[in-house]
């Protein structure tokens, strides 16, 4: 990005790659590789600003998180060391999630660094229709369903926040490497948040991520 490499259209870093989209017309492939080949070998010496951290707001269980007690009890091996559906949530919204990368839909995060002692298979039998919003576990991952689609993680929980609005100037919320903050509201907060939202006066909350 800091090079500003002219024919350039887009790039999609995934969790092992960089999908780099070019207008061949504009610069020819080798000449394109030369240019990388050249960033690669000073990538020493950039300076990389801290990542981001953004808030998300979480109504958990109930309605929004049907699977929020099937987690609780998956995870409850022995009355020593059982978890309630409430340290479900204190554990899942502890973390700071790195996004590695956005895909299978437009905008879905990819997160890393979700808790073991939380972690649930998916569902047997995948649900038709998951709501925009809503959270899920999947094995030792956590994630976002942007938009309303097919799927089968265990659902916790819901955002009020629109990852992905095809009518705002910026569609998808999220970005690689960015880091994602779950914060447990009430119903009263979401519906409020939820408001804000529709009327485009919702403040977001985004602040730099200590370094550990």
């Amino acid at each position: 990005e800091k090079e500003q490499i002219e024919g350039i259209v887009e790039t999609v870093p995934t969790y092992r790659s960089l999908l780099v989209v070019y207008k061949p017309e504009v610069i020819r492939f080798s000449a394109l590789t030369e240019k990388f080949e050249q960033v690669l070998s000073s990538m020493g010496s950039i300076q990389i600003p801290p990542p981001s951290v953004i808030e998300i707001p979480v109504l958990y269980g109930g309605d929004m998180g049907p699977d929020l007690e099937f987690v609780a009890a998956h995870n409850h091996k022995t009355p020593e060391d059982g978890l309630t559906e409430e340290e479900v949530v204190k554990i899942h919204s502890s973390e700071e999630y790195l996004i590695y990368m956005l895909g299978f839909i437009a905008g879905f995060p990819y997160l890393g660094g979700m808790d073991k002692r939380i972690a649930t298979p998916r569902l047997k039998s995948p649900r038709v229709k998951i709501e925009g919003g809503s959270v899920g576990i999947a094995g030792e991952q956590t994630g976002i369903y942007p938009v309303a689609s097919p799927g089968g993680w265990q659902l916790i929980g819901r955002t009020p926040l629109k990852l992905y609005d095809s009518e705002r100037e910026k569609p998808v919320l999220l970005e690689s490497g960015q880091y994602i903050k779950f914060r447990p509201v009430t119903e009263e907060e979401y519906k409020a948040i939820e408001k804000q939202v529709e009327n485009d006066t919702y403040q977001y909350v985004v602040y730099d991520k200590e370094a550990e």
